[in-house]
């Protein structure tokens, strides 16, 4: 059998994962991996066409100048909670502010320390990475689809019960929690240390490994 060649998409998202962790690296600007990248980075879903990176607001500038000088074109939108760089048709986001998981440093500081890309790189906790994504959840942005993917392939690796316990306070959260459970996905709450569904039958699931694009968090 000839050598596997992954997709052009796939390749040019890597690409770019790499040349923008190297200038941030090179900057001196603290980052981890977040959102759906940072489900890929553990076995889930590739991403589409955007990468998300965790950093310090304090460190925005910085970042921005260090990509710019990487040859990328940056902006900066007016939301207040992140800027963006482009390469080529890759979207970078360098995100501050998360829902429901605290302060940028105290996400960084839970980060993990894994090979990405066969480079090794801070990748935030699946934990937090499903906690910001359901607590921003609201009735105008309620997309199931995505962390249902990235939960169907990385439930075994997600201490559920912390979840649950972090994400109480959204409804849209205990929703989505509560398909996973129907789905067979994950266990009902207390069931072990990680709410695993890794015995169950899940119904739903036909390819753990599909491809798809997470917005914004899990």
């Amino acid at each position: 059998m000839g050598r596997y060649s992954p997709p052009a998409e796939t390749e040019q998202i890597a690409a770019t994962l790499r040349k923008a962790a190297a200038a941030l690296r090179d900057a001196d600007v603290p980052f981890a991996l977040a959102a759906g990248v940072a489900c890929w980075a553990r076995g889930g879903p590739h991403p589409a066409n955007d990468l998300d990176f965790a950093i310090r607001e304090e460190d925005g500038g910085r970042a921005l100048a260090a990509l710019e000088d990487a040859g990328m074109r940056t902006e900066r939108p007016p939301e207040g909670w992140l800027v963006k760089a482009f390469d080529g048709d890759v979207m970078i986001d360098l995100i501050w502010d998360f829902e429901g998981v605290g302060a940028p440093e105290l996400l960084l500081d839970r980060a993990e320390v894994i090979p990405v890309e066969s480079v090794e790189m801070k990748v935030l906790a699946l934990e937090d990475v499903f906690v910001s994504r359901l607590c921003a959840m609201s009735e105008h942005h309620l997309d199931f689809s995505n962390p249902l993917a990235n939960a169907r392939a990385l439930r075994e690796q997600v201490d559920w019960d912390d979840v649950r316990r972090r994400t109480a306070c959204s409804p849209y959260a205990v929703g989505f929690l509560a398909m996973l459970e129907a789905l067979g996905v994950i266990a009902a709450a207390g069931a072990g240390a990680h709410g695993s569904g890794a015995t169950l039958p899940d119904p739903g699931h036909h390819d753990a490994h599909a491809h798809v694009r997470v917005v914004g968090g899990a």
